[in-house]
């Protein structure tokens, strides 16, 4: 049966526009980015179908342009389609974060990482610059490969932050582990960086360590 013979209450669309988007499920929302199924198959039959062939939404979503266009019903205009929707998500949590304060908005910064960070298959280092108001600046990546006491240069964080004029940091880097905590490595780093910024009077606020759950702050656990 298609969807346009469901019941109006029962259509996702319908249901998204009369409770919102957090009332749906995964598949449901999926359907509705896919619009229409396969022959035999209802767009949300489609979406639950490419789920668990995904395992899961993350890993869908996150998924390269090869192995998405491989899926049924998808293909190049739908991965650019996706691709372009998760750009503007992003876009929209920076100019969220840089309209309001960082330091205050703890739940926001991490968002805006983990959507920077959390699906890079390699170790990336980056900087949150902020005012003397703890507003955003500048993000930036600063450093990508495996990130450990040698990789990471405090002297090239220096001149990043007194380029942007920055007063005080917020650190950050992914694990493709998934598994988001510190290592003693992660812990030399944010030393050092202390260490070097301090000099400068620049503070580093919180290091943030980005994983599949959510992401480790290095302030929360009093390690800064």
């Amino acid at each position: 049966m298609s969807i346009t013979d469901w019941p109006a209450a029962e259509r996702p669309r319908e249901r998204l526009l009369s409770q919102g988007p957090q009332a749906l499920s995964d598949a449901e929302l999926l359907a509705i980015f896919l619009r229409t199924g396969v022959a035999g198959s209802s767009a949300v039959d489609l979406a639950r179908n490419l789920l668990a062939r995904f395992g899961g939404l993350r890993p869908l979503l996150e998924a390269d342009r090869d192995a998405f266009c491989q899926g049924p019903g998808l293909g190049d205009a739908k991965y650019a389609q996706l691709q372009a929707v998760m750009e503007m998500s992003r876009r929209h949590l920076a100019h969220e974060l840089q309209r309001g304060d960082a330091l205050t908005s703890p739940a926001l910064t991490r968002r805006f990482l983990a959507s920077k960070l959390r699906h890079l298959p390699h170790e990336v280092f980056a900087c949150l610059f902020l005012d003397n108001r703890h507003r955003v600046l500048h993000f930036e990546e600063l450093f990508r490969g495996t990130i450990d006491a040698a990789s990471v240069y405090p002297r090239e964080v220096v001149k990043r932050a007194l380029a942007c004029n920055a007063a005080a940091v917020i650190i950050a880097h992914n694990h493709p582990s998934g598994v988001a905590e510190p290592s003693g490595a992660d812990r030399q780093i944010t030393r050092r960086l202390q260490e070097a910024l301090a000099l400068v009077d620049i503070r580093v606020l919180d290091h943030m360590v980005i994983g599949d759950g959510e992401p480790v702050s290095f302030a929360e656990r009093g390690l800064i």
